[in-house]
């Protein structure tokens, strides 16, 4: 069975910076609140007081450099929903029920839903073998529709004739086609990936961008990604490396004064920094995983992955999940009352379901 999410203003995008100069964030001179993430490089100051900012962005240093001539980077439009498999429940939010796994995804308050996601179980007749993937579109839903329809093919297509031990190296060059595929169509905006392949009992999870993956292992929040965002050192360095710069924009740090995020599918105005090489994880299922959340930063800015874990076990975790998209709106529910105004989708993944 197969579900894609075919769903303007996006956080990550923000295109009314190109004209205004930049607002430099400082330090703050107390000590940040402990992370709810596993310990990572060091990344930029965090914005002044009254500001919301992410995890990431509260580990501080300073930061002064020369900044280059802004990009003018246009907007584009937005595609409808019609997609089979998946309820819409008026015209904010969709939602799948099934046995492995839910699906919740909810509009925000900045513009139309541009969020999109995918569930295909029983690839090549095995119902064992599994794909899921969450993609979070910015400056509109075309990058991110591209991908949720092309993305699993594309893995699956790279992972022909190739062993076991290649299979990262065949959803990196999955997403790297879907990359160059989607530049083909001439089109604007782009989109951050999270996917996971389940395979042979293995869990194969990628991400571009800020969708992350959080993993209950025995009760344990276990965070699978990494959020690539312009606040990460490693990321920063590659990007000035390459000639763009990393600034402050109204609490946020952006590339060249406009994307907030440092790797993604699309952004082709951008494509020389904002790359779409995905960092890959393989595991294998034991009956201590239970369960996977992909979701896409409208969760993840508000609520921490232990935080995630701890909910969705709250509501009758057993042997199996028994009611996977509930557990989806609760903690859509949960971000929303703590603020957001961001695109929210969550995909709670029933791994107990797939070992071997």
């Amino acid at each position: 069975m197969a579900v894609v999410a075919i769903g303007v203003s996006s956080p990550a995008f923000s295109p009314s910076t190109f004209s205004k100069a930049p607002s430099f964030c400082s330090p703050l001179s107390i000590a940040p609140p402990p992370s709810p993430f596993p310990p990572q490089s060091p990344s930029l100051p965090v914005p002044s007081p009254g500001v919301e900012s992410t995890a990431e962005e509260k580990e501080s240093s300073g930061l002064s450099r020369k900044r280059p001539a802004r990009l003018s980077i246009p907007m584009m439009g937005l595609a409808g929903f019609g997609e089979a498999g998946a309820r819409e429940v008026g015209a904010e939010e969709v939602e799948v029920r099934e046995n492995t796994y839910g699906v919740y995804s909810k509009r925000g308050r900045r513009g139309r839903l541009q969020d999109r996601f995918s569930a295909v179980v029983g690839i090549q007749g095995d119902s064992k073998q599994a794909f899921f993937g969450v993609f979070d579109g910015h400056g509109g839903a075309k990058a991110a529709e591209f991908a949720a329809k092309n993305m699993d093919k594309n893995i699956l297509q790279h992972m022909a004739g190739k062993s076991d031990s290649s299979i990262e190296e065949a959803v990196r060059d999955a997403y790297l086609k879907t990359d160059a595929d989607f530049m083909l169509e001439n089109a604007d905006g782009g989109t951050c990936c999270i996917s996971a392949w389940i395979r042979k009992g293995e869990l194969v999870v990628s991400n571009a961008g800020d969708c992350r993956a959080v993993m209950s292992r025995g009760g344990t929040a276990e965070a699978l990604t990494t959020d690539h965002r312009p606040s990460l050192e490693s990321e920063r360095e590659r990007i000035e490396a390459l000639g763009a710069y990393v600034d402050c924009c109204r609490g946020v740090w952006r590339i060249q004064g406009s994307l907030a995020v440092s790797r993604s599918i699309g952004d082709q105005q951008l494509k020389r920094w904002v790359i779409a090489d995905p960092e890959t994880k393989t595991l294998q299922i034991t009956p201590d995983c239970e369960f996977i959340v992909l979701a896409s930063d409208g969760l993840w800015d508000k609520v921490t992955n232990q935080e995630a874990v701890d909910l969705v076990r709250a509501m009758n975790v057993d042997i199996n999940l028994r009611d996977p998209l509930s557990a989806c709106k609760k903690l859509a529910e949960l971000s929303m009352r703590r603020g957001s105004t961001d695109d929210i989708t969550v995909l709670v993944i029933d791994l107990r379901r797939f070992i071997s």
